[in-house]
Parts: C-alpha cells; structure tokens; sequence
C-alpha cells in the first residue's frame, strides 16, 4: 500500500471530551439565577446588591460573614468566642454518625459551628452583634451556638450594650437531644437579664429561614423585631401544619408579609437597608432623652 494511502489505516483521533467539573464550576460561579424571576445574574455583581435581586428584589442566600461585613462599620468587629466547639455528648447516629457530620460542617464551612459572635459598630454605636449560619448543619442551635448567643447576650448587659442576633436556622439541634433544647430557656434568661438588670435593648433580625426552636425563643422576643422579604417564620414547616390539623393553610402563611399583617414582626426591611434601620432603631432605643 502506498505511502499516500496509509493515514486510512490509522486509529481515528480520540473524541474531545466535554467540560470538566472544574469547567463547569467556574461557570456556576460566573453566572446565577433568581429563583423567583428567573431574571440571570453575573456572580461579580452579586455582592454589591448584597445577594439580592436587581430585578425583583429577591434575597438569595447570604454568607453570614459577608452579612456582618454589610451590617458592622469598616474594621469595627472584634469576634468573639471562636474556639468553641461541638461534641458528641449521646453518641448520636441516624443516617450518619454526629461526629462524622459535625466534621463535615467544620471542612464544609472551615467554622466550628453555626454561629458568628462579636463586638462592633453600626454607624458608630457600639452593638454586640452574631448572625447564624444555615451552611452547618442548616443553622441548628446546639450546646455551642446556645452558649455563644449566651455569652453574647452576658457582654451585652456587662458592657450596658445593645444585641442583635441575626437568625436563619433550622431550629434546635437534634442530634444534642436535651441538652439542645435547654439552649432555648438558656438563652432567653440571659436575655431577661439583658433587660431587667442592664437595661438594654434587644433586636431580633429574621431571615429565610428562621424556623423551629430558635424561632420559639430569642428569636421572637426581640424589642424590635426586623425580617428580610419573603423569609420564612414559625415553629414547624407549613407541610407539617396542614398534615397535622388537616387542613389547607392561608396564601402566604409563615412568611414575613404574613407575620407583619398579624402583628408578630414590626418591619419588613430590605437588605440593602438594614444597616440604617439598624442605627436608626438603636438611637431610638438607647436615647436616655
């Protein structure tokens, strides 16, 4: 066979492949889409509107550190009890061991719970300031985040403070059985003490979702108490509701529209707000006049 022939003989060029997982994540984080109006949105502008939807004003899911970043004055948060950490106090084990899922929060989220506590400023007003996050373990509470809202609630009234809690849980954390439940009264003494001895005020700031035992506790109790658009509020989910009471639930039932028509929550506040309203509403609560 001639030498002009032989290329029919060779093997045919292997097939291209298609885009590599790394590919195909980098172009997740370039691009992103509202849920609501499906409105495509570039990942780069996405923190300048603070995670929500130029178009519709969605509030998608915020980084609870970013959240803090938006809220505290430039360089004034000073974190507070960081080294916490959860253990496995009952040995739990459902689908998977507690152990083995605390870990894969803690490498997931590179925290070592679900909460964020510290000392700040908003617009210059002095504030003891944590927000919760839903990536561990979708914002549970246990022994730890109830010992942190604890001791923030304690510097507060020490330092004759204002707080603020920020919430987006799933409420109390199963897998810590009691001992996770008792945060719930935990928390709400420190923040009587808040109160009744130091004298300072409290704002409870809601957003999606705030559900469960967080939401039977500190998280209802605010002097003023603030929510994002469209969060969702209450102590068991609506599907759970209707399967229980057999019945169907009102249009918009639990959201934070819902809870401000029925008098359980003072404002709706957009994100891109919040910090004003914060210092407004702190002036109005901390002027002796």
């Amino acid at each position: 066979m001639s030498k002009e022939r032989r290329w029919f003989e060779q093997s045919p060029p292997e097939p291209q492949a298609g885009p590599r997982a790394t590919d195909v994540d980098k172009v997740k984080k370039l691009w992103d889409q509202c849920p609501a109006c499906k409105e495509v949105l570039t990942a780069e502008d996405l923190p300048e509107s603070l995670f929500s939807c130029p178009t519709c004003g969605h509030h998608l899911r915020f980084d609870n550190f970013l959240r803090l970043e938006s809220l505290v004055d430039e360089g004034s948060f000073v974190r507070h009890d960081q080294e916490l950490a959860p253990v496995d106090p009952l040995s739990f084990k459902d689908s998977k061991a507690y152990g083995d899922r605390i870990t894969a929060s803690q490498a997931k989220t590179g925290e070592n719970d679900a909460y964020i506590a510290g000392s700040a400023t908003i617009h210059g007003l002095p504030v003891q300031i944590g927000s919760f996050n839903f990536a561990f373990m979708g914002g549970s509470m246990g022994s730890v985040v109830g010992e942190m809202i604890t001791r923030q609630f304690e510097r507060a009234a020490e330092k004759g403070q204002p707080a603020i809690v920020i919430s987006a849980s799933g409420g109390a954390r199963m897998q810590e059985g009691v001992l996770s439940l008792m945060q719930m009264a935990k928390t709400c003494a420190a923040l009587a003490r808040l109160r009744d001895e130091a004298g300072m005020p409290y704002i409870s700031v809601l957003t999606h979702p705030t559900t469960g035992g967080v939401a039977a506790s500190f998280a209802m109790l605010g002097d003023l108490i603030l929510a994002e658009p469209n969060a969702l509020i209450g102590f068991a989910g609506p599907r759970v509701i209707e399967q229980t009471i057999g019945q169907a639930l009102p249009e918009g039932f639990q959201t934070s529209e819902y809870l401000l028509e029925h008098g359980m929550v003072d404002r709706i506040v957009s994100r891109l707000d919040m910090k004003d309203t914060l210092a407004r509403c702190l002036r109005l609560l901390t002027d002796p006049v």
